[in-house]
């Protein structure tokens, strides 16, 4: 996990932390956009490859 997740936060209760984590992954994989995967997010690469392979 990324620190830029945790910077300057408390969470109060584990759940929080939990729904944090889980949001985090959500971003990670389905919306931040990488350069390195030609503008795509990890998700939508993986898609795009298994389309092509396919």
């Amino acid at each position: 996990m990324k620190q830029e997740m945790f910077y300057g936060e408390k969470f109060d209760h584990f759940y929080q932390l939990e729904q944090a984590i889980q949001n985090y992954i959500i971003f990670y994989n389905d919306e931040r956009i990488k350069s390195k995967l030609k503008g795509l997010s990890p998700k939508n690469f993986r898609k795009q490859t298994f389309e092509i392979l396919h």
